[in-house]
């Protein structure tokens, strides 16, 4: 078992297939556990994440947001960088197409990338500005809590630390909390307040990154 506090970042590290990602899509409910429980503090009211259903667990996923590993493949080819960022807006009804345009704006100052890309296409970005397109697409909802599945592994070590020093930045100004997947344990002792171990799909350590 391990929580997260509000504010934090918790880092999980372990070898391949230890089940980091596996983990992570159980707290988003896109894979259900065999057991267990997971609980959510909905700002005070504990939700049960495995019990929720339709409208509430739709309304859970606004709450929960997930950066991908591969800033190539996580995007779609075929959507300009507006459309991808807005799409969560449209899939939660969430304002009306005026509203949106400002507020993917807003997303993209916030993520450090210029405005003028917003009607350009996936292809014509760096690895770097992908990944930036793919945290403002997990901030268009306002998340509370965003999982980051080894956010920087696919990104050259000159942009590492700009992505890093964001999600640093992002997660003072908007007050997240992170849960931080990864292989690199110089990454996530830069990022990461608490780190967790795993082996074998268990837990074998927990402790503040300086121990």
């Amino acid at each position: 078992s391990f929580h997260v506090a509000a504010g934090e970042c918790l880092g999980l590290v372990g070898e391949s297939g230890c089940g980091k990602t596996t983990t992570a899509k159980m707290i988003l409910r896109s894979v259900t556990p065999d057991g267990g429980e997971i609980v959510f503090n909905d700002r005070g009211h504990p939700r049960d994440v495995l019990a929720l259903k339709g409208p509430e667990l739709f309304a859970y996923r606004r709450k929960v947001q997930f950066v991908f590993q591969d800033p190539f493949s996580s995007l779609n080819p075929r959507m300009t960088a507006y459309d991808i960022t807005s799409e969560p807006l449209v899939i939660h009804r969430v304002g009306d197409s005026d509203e949106h345009f400002s507020r993917v704006k807003e997303l993209m100052t916030l993520v450090g990338l210029d405005v003028r890309y917003l009607r350009r296409y996936p292809h014509s970005f760096s690895g770097g500005q992908r990944q930036r397109i793919g945290i403002a697409r997990a901030l268009a909802l306002g998340p509370e809590l965003l999982i980051c599945d080894e956010p920087v592994s696919a990104l050259d070590v000159s942009v590492q630390a700009q992505v890093l020093n964001l999600l640093l930045d992002l997660q003072q100004a908007l007050h997240l909390t992170y849960i931080f997947i990864s292989h690199n344990l110089a990454v996530v002792h830069y990022i990461a307040d608490r780190i967790a171990v795993m082996c074998a799909g268990r837990l074998v350590e927990l402790a503040r990154y300086d121990e």
